[in-house]
């Protein structure tokens, strides 16, 4: 399975400017410190997410009216989500001294304002299913400004959000953002998008938020976890990275992948036809079928099997892990508000071996393996924190080359995000180029099924497919 050849990937920058919450809404400095859940994700790549519209627009129409909307709308969201408008500051030479989210007037967010200058297929091109150049991507991915140094006071101070608008003259618009993680998980950017989109569509009316409990809630004060959590973490980052003046938070690089970037269905049906075959062959030891568990379960094994053909040499006692992030909001004891903004994710983790996970009985391991670790660990409020102060130390651990994981979920889901454009026609997660991670969301053309993104390199991909679709016939 080749790639499209596709075209090169220029495009005319109109503009880039910052967007400010509104200066009347009497705004102050605003401070958040960092809970446990946000200092695991100080040292992760930033997160990168596209949507495509279908919507046939022109040069004029879109200078002038779809970017003015988008500007108004987005300040105006950022008045109740201030923390993506400031930074994050990091204590550089003073262990005493925390991390924190600090929001003071004048901050803002940067937006680019583009347009690409190649032809309208390359846009079906980017909106497809099928193998595409990962790297056509990045054109349209916005970049967090770089972090600057304040010498004198011995902070860093790191952007922590950016946007980019592109239209494709006469057939579509692309939105493009990028958070560091450590500011919120997917519930809380995805509340963000949602929240700006209608209020985008309401023609900048922001009181539907109160009126839909949607205003996101701040109080750190709500979370269980401990404090010694906290300090364990930022001391070990401390010692291990900043007094070895090693940077441990980094914009993305827009390096050249040379891997293809593929989405993958599982329709209802596919999910319940794996989920029967399961329970014909292991009806009393598998009690978690959810289809979460059914498809993490089977692309891991379709990955694994797929090393062969790929063309890599792997041991079969060499150690396979999965690992995924579960929203933990209303898994702690006490519960924290849906609107939570922040991060308040859990971690499953689960491991095999190469050569079980390769075998006949592979996914059958795996979905008992995944749906484990869910039913004692993840629901189950007095162990979903076990050993959380342990996490960095594990994940340090990992092979990152045998290890796979998720990016996303389809409880926040993009694809009913509209700006007056339509729904979106392709929701992409670019950020799993550098990570090894699949995306999972909820399909936007089949009911009830799940959409599997994928960047691998040429082989493998070629070797997936092949694996993924014939799982599916048997």
């Amino acid at each position: 399975m080749a790639a499209a050849t596709a075209p090169p990937k220029p495009i005319t920058i109109y503009e880039r400017c910052r967007i400010a919450p509104p200066t009347d809404n009497g705004a102050t400095v605003q401070s958040l410190p960092l809970v446990f859940f946000d200092m695991v994700w100080l040292h992760f790549s930033p997160i990168q997410r596209l949507l495509f519209y279908q919507f046939p627009c022109s040069q004029k129409h879109f200078l002038e009216t779809i970017v003015p909307n988008i500007k108004k709308s987005l300040s105006l969201t950022l008045k109740h989500f201030l923390p993506l408008a400031g930074n994050l500051i990091y204590p550089l030479n003073n262990s005493a001294l925390m991390p924190e989210f600090r929001y003071i007037p004048g901050d803002s967010v940067s937006v680019t304002i583009a347009e690409s200058n190649v032809a309208s297929e390359y846009f079906n091109y980017l909106t497809g299913n099928e193998p595409r150049d990962a790297d056509q991507f990045y054109a349209f991915v916005p970049d967090l400004p770089q972090p600057r140094t304040e010498h004198e006071s011995g902070i860093k101070i790191i952007p922590l959000f950016a946007v980019q608008i592109t239209n494709f003259p006469d057939i579509g618009i692309c939105l493009g953002f990028t958070n560091h993680h450590a500011i919120g998980d997917a519930s809380s950017i995805v509340g963000f998008v949602k929240a700006w989109s209608s209020i985008a569509m309401q023609d900048g009316n922001v009181e539907f938020l109160a009126d839909n409990h949607s205003v996101p809630f701040y109080d750190r004060f709500a979370m269980t976890c401990p404090i010694v959590f906290v300090i364990i973490y930022f001391l070990n980052l401390y010692i291990n990275y900043i007094k070895k003046n090693v940077v441990i938070i980094n914009c993305f690089t827009k390096t050249l992948t040379n891997k293809l970037r593929a989405t993958y269905i599982l329709t209802k049906n596919n999910i319940q036809k794996l989920r029967n075959f399961v329970q014909t062959k292991k009806p009393a030891s598998i009690t978690h079928l959810s289809s979460f568990t059914i498809t993490t379960a089977y692309v891991w094994t379709c990955l694994v099997k797929s090393a062969t053909d790929a063309g890599e040499e792997v041991d079969d006692d060499e150690p396979e892990h999965f690992v995924f992030a579960v929203d933990a909001r209303r898994r702690l004891d006490p519960p924290v508000p849906a609107t939570y903004f922040g991060n308040c994710v859990a971690f499953g983790i689960t491991e095999s071996t190469h050569g079980q996970l390769k075998g006949d009985d592979g996914f059958l391991l795996a979905v008992r393996l995944i749906g484990e670790v869910i039913s004692k660990k993840v629901n189950n409020k007095d162990e979903i924190l076990r050993d959380a102060e342990k996490w960095m130390s594990k994940f340090s651990s990992l092979n990152t080359k045998r290890a796979f994981g998720v990016a996303g979920s389809p409880k926040f889901d993009l694809y009913g995000t509209e700006f007056g454009w339509g729904k979106p026609d392709k929701f992409e997660v670019v950020s799993i180029d550098g990570t090894g991670s699949m995306s999972l969301c909820n399909s936007r053309e089949f009911e009830g099924g799940l959409e599997i993104g994928l960047c691998l390199p040429n082989k493998k991909m070629e070797a997936f497919a092949a694996i993924f679709s014939a799982g599916l016939e048997k």
